[in-house]
């Protein structure tokens, strides 16, 4: 029997969460969120898992009708712990790097640290941006470019969405991919080692 979740107007993670929760108990499952954000998230996630997603624009909504598919896994109860050789994971919860007094000099270091960030052995598997850190990942940005050498080089880079939403920045992403709070905890949890500026 198909269950329904209507996310609409909820905030991230939820949509994904309550998704994540009926796919326990539903083989099929039609959720109906009303943002992009949403839609793309719900469905990241389903298609991680193995589940095939339909999406059908209306008025009301976006309806993503996820079905398991034959090899699709039931949803884990909770992540599993990190294995010693997970990925390893680099925080950056500001534009700017350290405290102090000076905000120029917290922007000279920001700057200074991601350019040599392509120079040192081993990069980091994945960079988590959020808070006023996601303005790194926007036009206007001093660091796109050592960025964008570190995502050619397979760094994945995250950029919280709620965090973009809040500083208006959403359309301005140049670089990296815009996420949500399921998938920075589940990545951050699944580390072999976590890194924080």
């Amino acid at each position: 029997m198909e269950k329904i979740v209507d996310a609409r107007g909820l905030p991230c993670p939820q949509p994904v969460l309550l998704t994540r929760d009926a796919l326990r108990e539903s083989d099929t499952v039609m959720t109906i969120v009303d943002s992009d954000t949403a839609r793309h998230n719900v469905t990241r996630m389903a298609e991680k898992a193995g589940y095939t997603v339909q999406a059908e624009e209306r008025e009301d909504g976006v309806y993503l009708r996820i079905v398991r598919g034959e090899a699709a896994p039931q949803p884990a109860p909770a992540p599993a712990p990190a294995p010693s050789g997970g990925p390893l994971v680099l925080v950056i919860p500001s534009e700017l790097m350290g405290r102090g007094e000076h905000e120029e000099l917290g922007q000279i270091l920001i700057r200074g640290f991601l350019h040599t960030l392509n120079e040192v052995s081993p990069l980091p598997d994945v960079i988590i941006l959020f808070n006023s850190g996601v303005k790194l990942v926007v036009e206007g940005s001093p660091v796109l470019e050592d960025l964008r050498t570190l995502e050619a080089q397979g760094v994945q880079i995250l950029a919280c969405g709620t965090c973009l939403g809040y500083y208006g920045l959403k359309e301005k992403v140049v670089v990296g991919e815009i996420s949500n709070m399921y998938t920075i905890a589940e990545t951050m949890m699944q580390a072999g080692k976590v890194v924080s500026l």
